[in-house]
């Protein structure tokens, strides 16, 4: 088991000094991205000469600290800043990730045949918040974990794109949009947090109540994963029983979320230190890095010839509605 942890951890340690290399960071990859890159590489390159008895601390890391790297992400929200963005903000997030959700999970399973926990994995990681919701949606599916790396690999792909695209689409004045609405639609539609503090940070001249506006709201989005997370349980074990098999199948009630609320609710009382929670958002970093490591560590890439483009083409016509449909919904309620 240590030496397994250790081995995910030196890893994780490398990931985080590559992601913070100015060139890499410019680009917007989070440590979780470059995590899931260097496990990879370890899968399907030095794994067969690894003794077996690592995999224990492969496996724990990829579970057990994933769960709490999720509590600990609610100290990167307050209820005070979800309040401050308004009932439009929260009433656009929640519209959103419904949506969103919805398109992923029925494209990905009618109109390309994907699997069913491929398809949510996918639609979590585009209408929530990219990589840290595909792994948070991971335990309640009880999905393999190259399906997560799949996934992740879809959030990458379209969110740098975003990255690039939306600043273009800004300035080019096409979006009739000021600066506050840009802000929303920037948090309500893009898919990693660090994409969206990119953006209004790559625009010269913007003003603040942008940059403000797109963190708040992505935090927001953040927020729900805990209520879809909960939701999507019960909903698993209403299928289950209308497809006859409820003695086998439980309700999963992912506590993990629970906890996340629980951290946020801590947080939005400063009763720590901001100090502190610098600290705990760190070492909160690093988890998360090391369970996207693990998971990639036990990804092998003959699992990618399996689901083929698939996966992209789903999480394309996702990036069309959050560019087309989020535009739509921020300027008919802000």
């Amino acid at each position: 088991m240590f030496q397994g942890l250790a081995l995910t951890g030196f890893l994780t340690v490398i990931a985080i000094f590559i992601a913070q290399i100015p060139e890499i960071a410019n680009l917007g990859f989070s440590p979780l991205v470059i995590g899931i890159v260097l496990g990879i590489i370890y899968a399907n390159s030095l794994r067969s000469r690894v003794p077996e008895e690592f995999q224990k601390g492969i496996i724990f890391s990829a579970k057990k600290i994933l769960r709490l790297a999720i509590i600990l992400y609610g100290f990167r929200i307050t209820f005070q800043a979800i309040y401050d963005v308004g009932l439009e903000g929260v009433l656009i997030s929640t519209i959103i990730v419904v949506s969103t959700f919805a398109i992923g999970t029925i494209v990905g399973m009618r109109l390309f045949k994907l699997d069913r926990d491929t398809s949510m994995l996918t639609a979590s990681g585009s209408s929530v918040c990219g990589a840290a919701a595909v792994l948070a949606t991971e335990p309640v599916l009880k999905a393999e974990p190259y399906k997560s790396a799949v996934a992740v690999s879809t959030v990458v792909f379209f969110g740098t794109i975003s990255m690039f695209l939306y600043p273009v689409i800004y300035s080019s004045g096409i979006l009739d949009m000021n600066p506050s609405q840009f802000g929303v639609y920037v948090g309500a539609t893009i898919h990693e947090v660090a994409q969206v503090v990119a953006v209004p940070a790559s625009i010269p001249n913007a003003e603040s109540v942008m940059a403000d506006n797109a963190v708040i709201v992505k935090m927001t989005r953040v927020m729900l994963i805990a209520p879809m997370l909960i939701i999507l349980g019960f909903l698993l074990l209403r299928i289950a029983k209308d497809g006859g098999v409820a003695e086998k199948q439980k309700l999963v009630i992912p506590w993990f979320a629970v906890g996340f609320v629980a951290m946020s609710g801590v947080n939005s009382l400063n009763i720590i230190p901001s100090e502190y929670v610098g600290y705990i958002v760190e070492l909160d970093t690093f988890l998360l890095t090391m369970a996207m490591t693990a998971l990639g560590m036990e990804t092998s890439v003959s699992k990618f010839k399996d689901v083929g483009l698939r996966p992209l083409y789903t999480a394309g016509i996702m990036f069309v509605w959050l560019l087309v449909g989020g535009y739509f919904i921020t300027k008919a309620l802000i």
